[in-house]
């Protein structure tokens, strides 16, 4: 199982949003390179990386990015969100060294969107984040709620190419209450490869995400406050870092 420690980005700062809401921001650091630089010397094999900015369409972080990418690659593969809702924005990351590229709301609002990105990436290189309040998929950086329940884009978007799903319940993340594992297995039992992502408090959630069988696990504020280390949180998701 993969391991993602995450760093989402807004004015240029390290923070995390409560139930993804800018009022319930907390800031983790001015320097969001520098924390790059610490996980990849930890040795994650990932990082997820996310624009906030890009994804609330309040600005962008795109040089921080580029810098993070150059830094971090190739010893370690960035999966990158936020804002990829245009097929410019999807070729821009294609001359990136990503090794994934995540897509939220085009995949949702656009049905001809990820179609169209599989083209350009390939299957490989691309992800669709599903983002679920209650069951039904929530759009533009969480602040809609479209009318798509989170199975039926799911299967749509595995019948066009997509093998990745990353899957978050809104409602738990960045409050350290356990990620959504039935959730996530509703999912991935349609096909997909799923990465669970929001909740994440202790170990035992890392664990209970690997002998679900899930792909992988999206780990943020309890890296950042100290609930465990990477160096645990790897072992606990048996990835080995990277040499």
């Amino acid at each position: 199982m993969d391991l993602f420690p995450a760093i989402d980005i807004r004015s240029g700062r390290v923070v995390r949003l409560s139930q993804g809401e800018t009022a319930r921001e907390t800031v983790y650091g001015n320097d969001p390179l520098a924390v790059a630089a610490r996980f990849a010397e930890q040795g994650a094999p990932w990082i997820h990386l996310v624009d906030l900015d890009r994804a609330f369409g309040t600005g962008e972080n795109d040089e921080v990015v580029r810098r993070i990418i150059s830094q971090v690659s190739p010893r370690v593969r960035v999966q990158l969100g936020g804002g990829f809702r245009s097929l410019d924005r999807i070729r821009d990351a294609r001359d990136l060294a990503v090794a994934r590229v995540v897509v939220g709301t085009g995949a949702a609002v656009d049905p001809d969107f990820v179609p169209a990105s599989v083209e350009l990436l390939g299957s490989a290189r691309l992800a669709v984040g599903i983002d679920a309040r209650d069951g039904w998929v929530a759009v533009r950086g969480w602040t809609e709620t479209s009318s798509l329940r989170a199975e039926e884009l799911a299967r749509r978007v595995l019948g066009q190419g997509v093998t990745t799903l990353i899957y978050t319940d809104v409602a738990r993340d960045g409050l350290l209450g356990g990620p959504d594992v039935e959730g996530a297995l509703a999912l991935q039992r349609i096909g997909a490869a799923v990465i669970a992502s929001g909740g994440v408090a202790n170990l035992d959630d890392i664990r209970a995400v690997r002998r679900a069988g899930l792909a992988g696990v999206v780990v943020g504020r309890a890296l950042y406050e100290g609930a465990f280390g990477l160096a645990d949180a790897l072992e606990a998701a048996g990835c080995a870092p990277h040499s």
